[in-house]
């Protein structure tokens, strides 16, 4: 992804930075916030080949020196990547990024760090992080990627410039997953979530995915229409087929996107997850107010970080 591509993609993102860049007036720390798939480790990366690219025009890197090449190859000694280790970046992560960061930078003034998925920090490497954040003991610039800025510290969100990315273009997702072979109901739903997950439920893998969607539709009408029945089906079906945290995290990315469905229809907007299912979601708004949906999106967003927790997952699905 060069800058040009990312212009067109994020052009509101792609100015902001520029003008820092150009006037020399990056702040200290960023929060990339958006969708996976908008392209956030990508500007990332060309923030990095940006500030070091000796051949840069405006602020937009060659893309093809050494500077840049070593950037893009994830090679360059001043540009480090931190990363979950399983299911959350660690106390020990960021200690060990702190210490790497104190040596004076190898080949250039300033140092960058970028941290994916920064709303996995358990709470321990989060105020580790912090404390990095207020009182930094070499140039550096931090960027944090996230889909959900509301699982981050307030603390770290109030010490950083945070910058919404709007989300990739749906319909080149969802072309992108048909021409891989996914039918046009199970490519609508796979284009929202994020990118390492969809991507591995195509082709042979794509049955998974279809039966989880399909899960997801009994379990929203055993909630309106047969209420008693909802905990043998979350026994004898979901958990079977949700079977550790991570799918099950996938489950309920797609309960939530069933509700957002839901507000979708309400206002007579497109693009929805479950796109063969507007006669359900219809008669189901209906039945509920704008208040109630959005209740059940907090309640679902509530599950997803409780199973970060490692609650028990039946214990989970079921209150």
């Amino acid at each position: 992804m060069d800058w040009n591509e990312m212009q067109v993609q994020q052009p509101t993102v792609m100015n902001m930075l520029k003008r820092s860049i150009e006037k020399d007036r990056l702040a200290h720390a960023y929060i990339f916030e958006g969708m996976r798939g908008a392209g956030k480790k990508a500007v990332a990366m060309l923030m990095a080949q940006s500030l070091y690219c000796p051949y840069k025009q405006n602020a937009a890197p060659c893309g093809s020196c050494s500077e840049c090449r070593r950037v893009e190859h994830g090679n360059h000694p001043d540009v480090m990547l931190l990363e979950p280790e399983g299911a959350s970046i660690k106390k020990a992560q960021v200690e060990a990024l702190q210490k790497e960061l104190t040596y004076k930078g190898m080949e250039t003034e300033v140092k960058i760090y970028i941290v994916n998925d920064a709303d996995k920090m358990t709470a321990s490497a989060a105020n580790s992080l912090l404390k990095f954040l207020e009182e930094p003991e070499s140039p550096t610039l931090a960027l944090l990627l996230t889909e959900n800025v509301h699982f981050m510290l307030d603390t770290i969100i109030s010490r950083s410039q945070k910058i919404s990315f709007a989300p990739p273009e749906l319909e080149r997702r969802i072309e992108m997953f048909e021409a891989q072979g996914s039918s046009k109901a199970a490519a609508a739903l796979l284009a929202k979530l994020p990118d390492d997950v969809g991507s591995n439920y195509t082709g042979e893998n794509a049955d998974w995915i279809v039966q989880g969607r399909a899960l997801v539709i009994q379990l929203v009408e055993e909630v309106h229409h047969r209420p008693q029945q909802m905990l043998l089906t979350l026994q004898e079906k979901w958990l079977t087929h949700f079977k550790d945290r991570e799918e099950l995290d996938i489950g309920l990315d797609l309960l939530l996107f069933w509700y957002r469905d839901l507000l979708t229809v309400k206002y007579g907007q497109q693009n929805l997850a479950y796109p063969d299912q507007t006669e359900r979601l219809e008669q189901q708004v209906i039945l509920m107010s704008e208040t109630e949906v959005a209740k059940r999106l907090q309640l679902i967003l509530d599950a997803k970080r409780r199973l970060r927790a490692n609650v028990n997952a039946q214990l989970l699905m079921e209150h």
